[in-house]
């Protein structure tokens, strides 16, 4: 192949997938490539895949199409080789595929690739420890640290865990030195990714070391803010005042997400999760308790085969009840190789829609009232993302977006902000104090 010196990165997905990006650009930078943003001066395309839903293998498929017609080789990497590497095949026989659980070989691939080197197109699941690596970050306020790969979980809906594969999780040490080094680079934020951060060494020591690893991270003598990722609720009870205790410290963002799935104990039981209701809300509530205005982030499945209007009628008054900041709504969709994919009785589209958009309205109703709270308040909040025109994107320590106008170039700065209006996932507010760190 021709010399490759312009490299096109597409991601989708998760934040996982995000700092697997952030890696290979980072590699492949250090080696002496060229990652442009535009694919039409590229040489090479690579795209990082997700299939988390039927919708996204559906994109993901059409993506690799219209690359495939645009580059004699593509490399797909993300979850996607290693579920369904004959489907990509299928449709780009040249692809070259790059398991999830081996990106730091991108470089020598992509030289193999310019020598005409043979290269096998088989995925090797092998785990891989993604830390200390170079990155070329989408966000330098941003610093993105996996703690582990792959779950203990079973779920009969997801095809994520086939990619994953089981839990293995990183070692603390490299987990700090990973974030000392984010922090020594000018990241603001450290988000904690995984699967489950809950279960983090649990493949070990038979119960969750979380508590412990984040206590060191908030030990560390930076000036930072902390975000955990997804925390399942089987993994989250047994450790639940150690971790409540790790949210009072100031250095964390008020910020839960704990997955429900569904209110009804029958519907979590076919959808073989590890926990019930109950548990769900002793967690929230516990939470709630000792943090009032702590932000809950929840995943919601409707329509999964047998969901009667009863466990719909459940899991609406679940959420009525935690009233969560955040909901992210799903539609079951039968993904292949899934145990729900072989379950015959499907619930109407008509029928799921109407009860998503029966929990849409509830949501909005009481989210909006939620945030109306905050109008008339100057509150203290982290500049983290760029918005459109003239917009900057800041969160206050809940974790709440708060949509800020400003000529100024306030990116990574703490300024106060008074809130002039509300919307239900985001505030709108003005700056009013402007302190920029020395």
């Amino acid at each position: 192949m021709a010399d490759v010196k312009n490299i096109y990165i597409e991601t989708y997905g998760c934040v996982a997938n995000q700092n697997n990006s952030e890696i290979i650009s980072g590699l492949l930078a250090r080696a002496g490539f060229n990652i442009v943003n535009n694919e039409k001066i590229a040489d090479l395309a690579i795209l990082n895949t997700c299939i988390v839903k039927g919708p996204t293998l559906q994109r993901m498929e059409s993506r690799i199409k219209y690359l495939r017609k645009r580059f004699k080789k593509i490399i797909i990497t993300g979850c996607m080789p290693d579920v369904f590497p004959g489907q990509i095949l299928q449709i780009a026989p040249n692809a070259i595929l790059l398991s999830n659980h081996k990106i730091k070989n991108i470089t020598k691939i992509i030289k193999n690739l310019i020598e005409n080197k043979i290269i096998s197109a088989k995925p090797i699941k092998e785990h891989e420890i993604k830390l200390l690596c170079p990155k070329n970050r989408r966000n330098p306020v941003i610093g993105i640290t996996q703690i582990s790969e792959g779950c203990t979980g079973n779920c009969a809906y997801c095809v994520t865990r086939l990619a994953k594969g089981s839990l293995f999780s990183y070692p603390d040490q490299e987990i700090l030195k990973n974030i000392e080094k984010d922090l020594e680079a000018g990241c603001k934020e450290i988000w904690i990714t995984a699967q489950d951060t809950a279960a983090y060494g649990i493949d070990k020591n038979k119960k969750s070391q979380l508590p412990k690893l984040l206590k060191k991270i908030l030990n560390l003598k930076h000036n930072f803010i902390l975000r955990l990722g997804m925390s399942n609720p089987n993994h989250i009870l047994p450790i639940l005042p150690e971790l409540i205790e790790c949210y009072q410290n100031k250095k964390m963002f008020k910020f839960l997400h704990i997955p429900l799935q569904s209110g009804s104990n029958e519907m979590l039981k076919k959808m073989n999760r590890y926990y019930k209701v109950e548990d769900f809300l002793k967690i929230c509530e516990e939470f709630r308790k000792k943090i009032p205005d702590m932000t809950i982030s929840t995943d919601v499945i409707l329509g999964f085969p047998g969901e009667t209007e009863d466990d719909f009628q459940k899991t609406l008054q679940t959420i009525e009840k935690i009233k969560p900041e955040i909901i992210n709504l799903s539609r079951f969709w039968p993904m292949p190789k899934t145990p729900a994919s072989k379950i015959r009785e499907r619930i109407p589209d008509l029928t799921v829609m109407k009860r998503s958009k029966i929990m849409k309205e509830s949501f909005v109703k009481f989210a909006i009232e939620k945030n109306k709270k905050y109008i008339g308040k100057e509150i203290e909040v982290l500049v983290d993302e760029k918005g459109f025109g003239s917009t900057w994107i800041a969160r206050s320590q809940e974790y709440k977006g708060v949509v800020i106008a400003s000529k100024e170039k306030i990116l990574g700065e703490k300024i106060k902000a008074l809130i002039k209006s509300a919307a239900p996932q985001y505030l709108i507010g003005e700056m009013i104090k402007h302190n920029p760190e020395k």
